[in-house]
């Protein structure tokens, strides 16, 4: 078959826990519309919550309804929920066995409900679950991560507190294939910026002050995620995540790049990541102009 005439099929895993879920999901979906992600479809959404347990989410399930896409649930939350509670008490200890089960046993409910749409692919985007083993091995999943490649792992907002402690020169965003440990999979693409110059120095220099009169961890419970050089940090990172997920959907989509036993193939060769720097300034160039 002629690749134009191939639909790649998606999966689309969220929680749906804030309005970037929404905004990440609708951009790819603008991106199918507009054909320039001619050769993909979404054919469900999936999330680890239901109707009714958080405002984020079901605010989230609405867009999904109104976008026409095929919605499936499965609370994590009511899954066996004391086996949950007890294995991540003792994953706290240093013993990750049970709720290493626990995954496995829902990521297993949760294939025995997606199965019947024969996608192609999984994307997790804001999924905050870590996907069990099983799965990992049933599909090829990607994931957006905040961070260059050897760089912190964890959520977007432990990655930039880790940045700041660390006194990064640079940071980034990575897509990275998807194994049973946490942000550890083969690179696909990225792309990095500078956390230097202009934008960043007189930030710094404001949390140098700072640092003098109390530890980061103090400004972290006193100022959040409104603290300026964490902002800007995550301002910068968030103009490059969504055209990384296109071009990297893009590229997949056309079969550019494949996947096959657990390792990324393109023109006939296992790569280790695409940089994608003159891509994305061009994106954020096009967006700003």
């Amino acid at each position: 078959m002629n690749m134009a005439d191939k639909t790649y099929k998606i999966g689309w895993f969220s929680t749906g826990r804030d309005e970037a879920a929404g905004q990440l999901l609708k951009v790819i979906y603008d991106n199918i519309k507009k054909k320039k992600l001619r050769n993909l479809a979404i054919s469900f959404v999936f999330s680890d919550r239901i109707k009714g347990e958080k405002k984020e989410s079901d605010c989230f399930f609405r867009l999904v309804e109104n976008l026409r896409i095929n919605l499936v649930t499965l609370s994590s939350r009511e899954f066996r929920p004391e086996m949950r509670k007890k294995g991540l008490k003792l994953a706290e200890k240093g013993n990750p066995a049970l709720i290493n089960d626990w995954r496995n046993l829902y990521h297993l409910q949760v294939t025995k409900v997606i199965d019947e749409f024969r996608i192609d692919l999984i994307v997790l985007a804001g999924y905050m679950l870590i996907v069990g083993r099983d799965l990992c091995h049933n599909y090829p999943m990607i994931n957006l991560h905040p961070a260059l490649p050897g760089g912190p792992r964890g959520t977007w907002q432990e990655v930039i507190w880790e940045l700041i402690k660390q006194k990064a020169k640079e940071s980034g965003v990575m897509m990275h294939l998807v194994t049973p440990q946490l942000d550890a999979g083969p690179i696909l693409t990225y792309c990095s910026f500078s956390l230097k110059g202009d934008k960043f120095d007189h930030l710094w220099k404001k949390m140098e002050e700072k640092l003098k009169r109390k530890i980061l961890e103090k400004i972290k419970e006193e100022e959040g995620e409104e603290e300026p050089l964490f902002r800007k940090i995550r301002e910068e990172g968030v103009k490059r995540e969504l055209p990384l997920i296109v071009c990297t959907l893009k590229a997949i989509s056309e079969e550019k790049i494949k996947f096959k036993e657990g390792k990324i193939i393109s023109e006939g060769q296992e790569i280790d990541g695409y940089c994608l720097n003159e891509e994305m300034e061009k994106e954020i160039k096009n967006e700003t102009d």
